[in-house]
């Protein structure tokens, strides 16, 4: 929420920038400005992407690791669970073992487990692109910025 509210005003506030920069000093002062304006916006830019996608990254590889634990009960399971699986036509089916019941459990906190480390995977691929596509953009501009520095001072 706050942060939709922050890209407008950054916007808003960048292109009062370039305005006043183009007005004042001669012309060619008003386009260096905007020209620098818009390197800093673009190394902004691509700064924020690299760091949410690091971030991003870094959570991913922690669920991993560590994926959370499977939420329900062993007799959350086996009371809910199970009666609504032998309940068939309104009538009850053969009782499954105890054995049998905690096979299932397991069977299915495994799997839960498994689709995790999917997902964190998928989630950490996705973020890697965030790193990867940015981060040449930020390191042009920026040795671009240099050189222009370089050229100014």
């Amino acid at each position: 929420m706050v942060i939709s509210l922050l890209i407008p005003l950054a916007l808003l506030a960048i292109v009062v920038l370039v305005i006043a920069g183009a007005r004042s000093g001669s012309h060619q002062g008003g386009e260096d400005m905007i020209r620098n304006v818009y390197i800093y916006v673009v190394l902004f830019a691509t700064l924020m992407m690299t760091i949410g996608g690091s971030v991003a990254a870094f959570m991913a590889m922690a669920d991993m690791v560590a994926p959370a634990p499977y939420y329900q009960s062993y007799e959350d399971y086996r009371r809910w669970g199970i009666e609504r699986e032998l309940k068939e036509d309104g009538e009850v089916m053969a009782q499954l073992s105890e054995e049998e019941i905690r096979e299932k459990y397991d069977a299915m906190v495994i799997a839960e487990t498994e689709r995790q480390v999917v997902r964190a995977k998928n989630s950490l691929v996705k973020s890697l692109g965030w790193i990867a596509i940015p981060l040449p953009i930020f390191l042009f501009y920026s040795r671009k910025l240099r050189q222009r520095q370089a050229a100014g001072a």
